[in-house]
């Protein structure tokens, strides 16, 4: 009779902790990095014999838990994690080069179509060298053109101050990232595998190394009880319980450089969210040495070229602009008089007739200008392009993880119905069991 008591009991004890994986299931399905749970069960020890000459005759001793299992595939995680590391990269540099697209504005107010303009309105004046009103219109598109190098340095200064605090928050994040990662080590030193909080811990490292991963290319492996173990470029940022944080450092032409938190360099990340910023941030501060270039050349060529030419008083032409980068060009000449449109022959549009072939044309401002959008626009399409195949790689490699990882409330619905119905299977014989010692004892 005591076996049926064992045997019920087990039985409720067992199925009452598979209904709770499965609450757990139910609960946490719209939970991100949660990793479904399953309660694996074996015979009982009691029901068998350890003794090399005992043989059982009828030993029953019911069920026993034998696991609490998480349902993950190792190949998968790291998929997932890899093409997150893309994925983080490609993102951070579409948006931070579409945002040097625009500080580059290639649109009416920028730097190219004004320079367009500003050489029309020397055509025009050319025609009529002796208007007043289109003098003045050249010097003020003159004018504007310097602002629209200014206005362009800028933005792009904006936008490598925007990458800079981006990247700062990023380590920020990775330095969060080791710090939990150790201390989650230190706690799945002591805890015993299969258990719940086991798997609780499992689900806490995979979320610290999938948001790791996203942020820098790590290169990850597994120790004692699942303790993770990572590198980066052969510098140890976990190993156990000791933690080894970054640092990031805005070098003066925007650039970044990263280091350890005591100070030993580290080479730049190639990949993850911090590698893209580390790129965009490169790519950002050659548009910025780019505009630099041509705006030192529009000085030097728009001097040069007035300094040939006279005035109407007979005296050379002074300096147009003056400025050593963009930020710097600035418009020195606003009285229409002061414009040198005469030729040293004295004829009266002579040096505006120049102006095409001085200032336009091979190795032009106006060139560098245009060659230099084209190249930032194939670089933005060719990212748009890498984005989009890293995010159909990630949500692939998602969707199979969710597969074999991820909580199908259908199936839990059905599992649970099956525990249920065990569950009151095993307290029916608890009651079977009593009602029978009830029955005996009213008969003694």
């Amino acid at each position: 009779m005591s076996d049926l008591f064992i045997i019920g009991a087990s039985g409720t004890k067992a199925y009452r902790t598979a209904m709770a994986a499965i609450s757990e299931n139910i609960a946490n399905a719209s939970t991100e990095g949660y990793s479904r749970r399953s309660v694996t069960t074996v015979e009982s020890g009691s029901s068998t014999a350890t003794m090399a000459f005992y043989t059982s005759r009828a030993n029953f001793g019911g069920t026993a838990v034998k696991s609490v299992n998480r349902a993950t595939d190792p190949y998968l995680d790291a998929a997932v994690r890899y093409t997150g590391m893309s994925l983080g990269s490609s993102t951070a540099r579409l948006r931070w080069l579409t945002d040097s697209e625009t500080a580059l504005n290639d649109t009416e107010t920028g730097v190219g179509q004004l320079m367009t303009t500003m050489y029309q309105n020397l055509d025009k004046l050319a025609a009529s060298p002796t208007d007043k009103s289109l003098r003045v219109t050249v010097l003020d598109s003159i004018s504007r053109v310097a602002q629209a190098f200014q206005q362009t340095s800028a933005d792009l200064q904006q936008v490598s101050s925007g990458i800079a605090t981006e990247a700062q928050s990023s380590v920020d994040t990775i330095n969060r990232s080791i710090s939990d990662l150790a201390d989650i080590n230190n706690s799945l030193l002591r805890a015993t595998p299969g258990t719940s909080a086991y798997n609780q811990l499992l689900d806490s490292r995979d979320a610290e190394l999938n948001t790791l991963s996203s942020n820098l290319n790590v290169d990850i492996s597994f120790g004692t009880n699942g303790q993770a173990i990572v590198n980066y470029n052969g510098q140890s940022l976990v190993q156990g319980t000791n933690a080894t944080t970054v640092a990031l450092t805005t070098n003066t032409d925007g650039t970044l450089s990263l280091a350890t938190s005591g100070g030993t360099a580290l080479t730049a990340p190639a990949n993850g969210t911090l590698g893209g910023l580390f790129s965009a941030a490169d790519t950002v501060t050659q548009r910025r040495t780019s505009l630099d270039t041509l705006a030192q050349q529009f000085v030097t060529n728009m001097n040069n070229w007035h300094a040939q030419g006279t005035t109407d008083g007979g005296t050379s032409g002074a300096p147009l602009l003056s400025g050593t980068s963009a930020a710097t060009v600035t418009a020195l000449i606003s009285d229409p008089t002061q414009l040198a449109t005469k030729s040293s022959d004295g004829t009266a549009n002579g040096n505006l007739l120049t102006v095409s072939t001085t200032l336009r044309g091979n190795g032009s401002v106006e060139q560098g200008w245009t060659a230099l959008i084209a190249t930032h626009a194939n670089l933005l399409a060719s990212t748009k392009a890498e984005n989009t195949t890293a995010q159909n790689r990630s949500d692939q490699a998602v969707a199979a993880r969710e597969a074999v990882s991820g909580v199908d409330l259908d199936v839990e619905a059905a599992d649970l119905l099956r525990i249920q119905q065990a569950y009151s299977a095993s307290a029916k014989i608890l009651q079977v069991a009593k009602d029978t010692v009830d029955s005996i004892m009213q008969i003694i």
